[in-house]
């Protein structure tokens, strides 16, 4: 479990670190993106636009290196992580057991080291 932990850790580092400059990650949602007044993005709530191509690919592969179940319905994934990403900026206590609430479903339930990690990735991909 450890050392799923640290792959994990060093998956999400590399993420942040790889094609993260600001004239090439075009998928990477903008202020002025996450504000916009689809109601869909959800703006003031602090929730992303739903990621597309590269980050939503990255987000995907981080969330299968800590546990593949979490991407078992990608759809799902995405959404839980938007959401989750409203606790992350509205400075929740407990991100990380809000983490485990939002991506625990009936074929897995999230530890409290996954969503350690969940959070990391989050911070890195969808939520910086």
């Amino acid at each position: 479990m450890r050392t799923r932990v640290i792959a994990v850790l060093a998956a999400a580092a590399f993420t942040a670190l790889v094609g993260c400059s600001p004239e090439e990650d075009t998928d990477r949602p903008t202020a002025s993106a996450s504000t916009a007044g689809s109601g869909k993005t959800g703006g003031a709530a602090g929730i992303p636009p739903e990621p597309t191509g590269e980050l939503r690919q990255r987000y995907l592969e981080s969330l299968a290196t800590i546990n593949p179940a979490l991407v078992a319905d990608e759809d799902k994934a995405i959404d839980a992580g938007r959401n989750q990403c409203s606790s992350i900026r509205g400075g929740a206590k407990d991100i990380e057991g809000s983490a485990q609430q939002r991506f625990s479903n009936s074929g897995h339930q999230v530890t409290e080291a996954e969503a350690k990690s969940i959070v990391i990735v989050l911070k890195s991909t969808l939520c910086p």
